[in-house]
């Protein structure tokens, strides 16, 4: 059963990032192919990242989360695997950690570390919500 949930709740994060993911492009443009412009994570995504609470709000039950300790524990699961996924394909790219790092910092109208605070509450505060 928990192996089954833990499958469940990576398709739900994988899934959500290959969406914010193609919503980025998009964004930015297919014409626009120069990433190297972007200082990080940050100046890299539209202001809608981050996980979808309309979403998860019908795909708790599904990923089989009962409880505050096991939403919890599946919100910073994600966080871990977005921060993993940030820095690893950050340094892939050539960026050095302070350029990683920057993207991290309330400058600039820079909303990123909110956006990482939202993914590791989600799903708490849609099973929450669902109590109510």
């Amino acid at each position: 059963m928990r192996m089954a949930m833990l499958v469940r709740a990576l398709a739900v994060w994988g899934t959500d990032s290959a969406v914010r993911d193609r919503q980025r492009r998009a964004a930015r443009g297919a014409a626009d192919p120069a990433p190297e412009r972007a200082a990080g994570p940050a100046a890299e995504r539209p202001a809608a990242v981050g996980p979808d609470p309309a979403a998860e709000r019908w795909l708790l039950p599904w990923i089989g989360l009962r409880g505050r300790r096991a939403q919890l524990l599946t919100g910073l699961g994600w966080l871990a695997l977005t921060l993993g996924f940030e820095f690893s394909f950050g340094l892939l790219r050539g960026r050095t950690l302070d350029e990683i790092l920057a993207a991290y910092r309330f400058e600039g109208s820079n909303l990123w570390p909110l956006v990482l605070l939202v993914t590791a509450c989600a799903p708490w505060l849609v099973g929450w919500l669902r109590r109510r």
